[in-house]
């Protein structure tokens, strides 16, 4: 190993805020933008007047429902703050806006069942190799003490958290902070800027140990740090202040801050600590593998406004951007900037031009989604960030209440989905519904919300149909004639067909062992036609599958007969004869792959059974130390709401992947309930 520096960076940085739900975001961000001057004074959550959630749908349910962007200075330095939800419902809307920002502020408090969420993001931000400084807030409600604290949230993390800072009590009260590197404490005051004190007697040897502690972790990546302290050398501040930088950028370690963002405390440290150690766009450019020498944009969200149209808010990573300036996508489309927009929450303050590190919002880029990487150059370069959505595991079939909204539904629909990527709408055509998926009971609620609330569209909405499928357990044989004489030409079509269950998973097999022509194969193909047909529906209301049928006898007549004639002789002969054999339901049956906290594992295990699955086997969760996974089969007719009950026993974290495995028979009273939801009876 070998000594490593880092010299200060300048330029505009973009900054995400992330953390588990309900650890303070938001609130961080009101105290940073009341701190920088951005706006008058910092506003709790209660007051539904922060810069973000501003949504009515945020307001309505306490919570952060979309990424929501914020651009303020600090000492000369121009920073973009994105506030990232912490529910995983949303967790989606972090992901192209991660991968375009420099550093992440992890906000996170003392709370032992926060640390499988904290673990998911860690695990998220390992994966776009983002540098990353760990707020730890509400420490005037801590009751550990903040190096237990860290023990406790250690796990989550797959680098080391290092501690900069550690409290100062009075009569046990948290009343400020002492900055290990600088060795200088810091009072609070509420809501402005701490004060600057001698570090208190009683906390010295503290110090000195939380110190020596913090020395020990950056030797780990110094020879010459590890060398001055076996020697009992004391460090220059500006070498400590270096080896911070570097292994943050590096991604080595993971520095800590503290503080009490609803009071404003520990505010102006994590300002200062990001404008001296967070990486610039040049970093976060190389870390993408983005071209130099030419404008390269990278879309981070995609946003509708209510006046303004739609707002593509993106990252410059290079070059310089003017309004009406024209892009290039790498499909080779072009798009032509029509504003430039500063950030503040809801509002968007008109600029002329942006430069390398700027985060801001383009006008009226009709033809860009979300995570679309835009240049200069024309043709376009290859994208920079690939976005794979999760898959969904909740979903809803709608409708307009009233018809004259279906356009107006579909259009709305689709700027939502532009919005959030993470939202699936498909047509189904066996139950003719329109089925939205998404990733969880209230990221379809905020959804609903958005159409009856924003879009004005009245809703109907309920648990999509499931697939059932019937088939046969017996054969039989069965004539099918159809006749009929109505002046002219008549009808005339005559069929014996031989029905037979086939293996579950076969699907639907026709032959013909007609001789003499008693059929002529002018016909047989329309004998299959009208076969095919009656199988959309069989005598259960289901589509039929696993069948074989065969055309053994039957008879024309020169005139009469017809294509139409024989596909009517075969709808009957099927009608009939499939009463004979003995018809029954089919259920699909998923393979369901539960990934889950162990120390919920075994409620897991419990609640598959209620919902007739069957347990296959858990074990470890490869490379997660504290996480489980477990296998199931379970009939999709189960699995609806299954998340709901997932996330309730696990705080929210649990989740799962379902793939089909096989039909299975479903008799008795729940076969009952499937028929005649679907409008037939046993």
């Amino acid at each position: 190993m070998g000594t490593r520096a880092g010299g200060r960076r300048t330029g505009p940085k973009c900054i995400a805020i992330v953390g588990p739900f309900a650890s303070g975001k938001t609130t961080l961000l009101e105290a940073i933008l009341a701190r920088t001057g951005a706006i008058p004074r910092q506003n709790p959550v209660s007051s539904g007047n922060t810069v973000s959630d501003h949504s009515p749908e945020a307001r309505a349910h306490g919570m952060s429902v979309e990424a929501t962007f914020a651009t303020t200075d600090f000492m000369g330095e121009q920073i973009t703050f994105v506030d990232c939800p912490g529910s995983i419902e949303f967790a989606f809307e972090a992901e192209p806006v991660l991968a375009a920002c420099d550093l992440a502020v992890v906000v996170a408090e003392a709370d032992e069942k926060k640390i499988p969420a904290l673990q998911l993001i860690m695990r998220k931000l390992d994966d776009l190799a983002i540098p990353r400084v760990l707020f730890l807030n509400k420490v005037d409600k801590a009751v550990a003490g903040v190096r237990e604290t860290l023990k406790m949230l250690q796990p989550a993390s797959t680098v080391p958290l290092l501690l900069r800072q550690i409290p100062v009590r009075k009569d046990g009260i948290v009343i400020g902070s002492i900055d290990l590197a600088l060795e200088r404490a810091y009072i609070y005051r509420e809501y402005a800027e701490s004060q600057v004190a001698e570090i208190p007697n009683d906390d010295k040897a503290r110090e000195l140990e939380a110190r020596f502690s913090m020395l020990e972790t950056l030797a780990d990546h110094d020879d010459h740090l590890m060398e001055q302290l076996l020697e009992e050398i004391e460090p220059p501040k500006d070498a400590i202040f270096d080896d911070l930088s570097a292994d943050l950028r590096a991604g080595a370690v993971t520095p800590v801050l503290i503080g009490t963002a609803e009071k404003g405390n520990g505010v102006l440290r994590l300002l200062k600590a990001i404008r001296h150690d967070a990486p610039d766009v040049e970093a976060t450019r190389t870390r993408l593998g983005a071209p130099d020498g030419q404008t390269v944009v990278q879309v981070m969200k995609t946003i509708h406004t209510a006046h303004g149209g739609k707002l593509s808010v993106s990252r410059v990573l290079s070059g310089q951007l003017a309004d009406a300036a024209e892009l290039f996508l790498s499909n080779g489309d072009t798009a032509k900037v029509s504003g430039i927009y500063r950030m503040l929450g809801k509002d968007q303050i008109k600029q002329t031009s942006a430069k390398a590190g700027d985060t801001v919002a383009l006008g009226k880029l009709d033809n860009v989604k979300t995570g679309q990487t835009l240049s200069s150059v024309k043709g376009g370069i290859r994208p920079l960030v690939t976005l794979e959505p999760p898959q969904p595991v909740f979903a809803f079939a709608l409708r307009p209440k009233e018809r004259k909204d279906e356009v107006k539904m579909s259009a709305a629909i689709q700027r939502l989905a532009e919005e959030d990527p993470s939202l699936s709408l498909r047509h189904n055509q066996d139950s003719a519904e329109t089925v939205l998926s998404g990733h969880g009971e209230m990221h379809l609620r905020v959804v609903r919300e958005r159409l009856e609330g924003k879009n004005q569209i009245p809703i109907e909405g309920h648990a999509p149909a499931v697939p059932y499928r019937e088939t046969i357990r017996k054969s039989a044989q069965q004539r099918g004639r159809h006749k009929k004489q109505s002046g002219g030409h008549g009808q005339f079509g005559d069929v014996v067909i031989e029905i037979k269950p086939l293996p579950r998973g076969s699907g639907f097999q026709f032959s013909d062992t007609i001789t003499g022509g008693v059929v002529p194969k002018t016909y047989i193909q329309s004998v299959e036609t009208g076969i095919r047909d009656y199988l959309k529906t069989g005598p259960l209301g289901f589509p039929v599958v696993d069948v074989a049928v065969n055309l053994s006898d039957g008879s024309y007549h020169a005139v009469d007969s017809s294509d139409m004639a024989f596909q009517m002789a075969a709808k009957l002969a099927m009608k009939e004869g499939m009463a004979a054999c003995s018809p029954v339901l089919l259920e699909p049956i998923m393979k369901v792959e539960i990934v889950t906290p162990s120390d919920a594992t075994s409620k897991i295990i419990a609640l598959i059974p209620q919902r007739r699955g069957q347990i296959l086997g858990y074990d470890a969760r490869p490379d997660w130390p504290g996480w489980d996974v477990v296998e199931a089969t379970m009939p999709q007719a189960e699995i609806g709401d299954l998340i709901i009950e997932l996330r309730s026993a696990t705080a929210g974290v649990a989740s799962y992947k379902a793939t089909f495995d096989h039909m299975a028979e479903l008799t008795g009273r729940l076969a009952d309930e499937a028929m005649n939801a679907n409008g037939k009876a046993a």
